[in-house]
């Protein structure tokens, strides 16, 4: 298999936001740092920023290993994860599991969030406010783990971390960054429950993901 080498990122197109609100949050100062995942979680999970934290059951803030050397971020908590506190629990969930252990890793290998911490009711899409006021806790856990690469699952997730609002079909099969971590885009599980078809285009983004690991951890 060829090997991939990590590229710059496409150039961001303006996402449709409203800045006049987001300057008037504290998610634009400078984001205190901490020791650790925990001492982290411990200083945001009562977070009320936005209205979801209202109407949340449980915080979400993400699993695995705190030495992850990927982490898979998707959009939000579902209805699973709102009672459980746990990403990626339910159904979709589950497929995440079987995706991994097909390119030999389970979920206690790497590190699994979510764009948002909060389920948003009826399980809407997330909305640009919400995900400005929280990327910036996605951020934190990104540094305080510092991951190899970064896999984005789905749409909203790669238009959040890459800033842009080009095609998730466009996305794919390239590599871009966030903030100097490779990032690779590939379909949520959810969306392959829904579509079978994206089964094998998912694959070939997992293959290409693993043998970038397995090229950067070579011996």
């Amino acid at each position: 298999m060829k090997k991939q080498k990590p590229i710059d990122p496409l150039p961001a197109a303006p996402t449709a936001v409203a800045t006049s609100l987001f300057e008037e949050t504290e998610s634009t100062m400078p984001a205190p740092e901490y020791a650790s995942l925990d001492d982290h979680r411990a200083a945001i999970c009562n977070c009320h920023k936005c209205p979801l934290g209202e109407t949340r059951t449980k915080f979400v803030y993400g699993v695995g290993s705190p030495k992850a050397k990927i982490i898979f971020i998707g959009e939000a908590p579902g209805r699973d994860e709102d009672l459980q506190g746990e990403p990626f629990v339910g159904r979709a969930g589950k497929l995440l599991d079987k995706i991994l252990e097909a390119i030999s890793f389970t979920r206690q290998d790497v590190y699994i969030a979510n764009i948002l911490k909060c389920r948003p009711p009826n399980n809407r899409d997330p909305q640009p406010d919400e995900m400005h006021l929280c990327i910036p806790y996605l951020k934190e856990q990104i540094r305080l783990i510092h991951p190899q690469m970064i896999c984005a699952l789905g749409r909203i997730a790669a238009h959040g971390l890459l800033e842009t609002t080009t095609p998730l079909g466009k996305l794919r099969k390239i590599w871009h960054r966030f903030e100097n971590t490779p990032l690779l885009v590939t379909y949520h599980p959810a969306a392959l429950l829904r579509f079978p078809e994206y089964k094998r285009d998912t694959w070939e983004d997992m293959k290409l993901l693993k043998a970038e690991y397995d090229r950067i951890n070579a011996a």
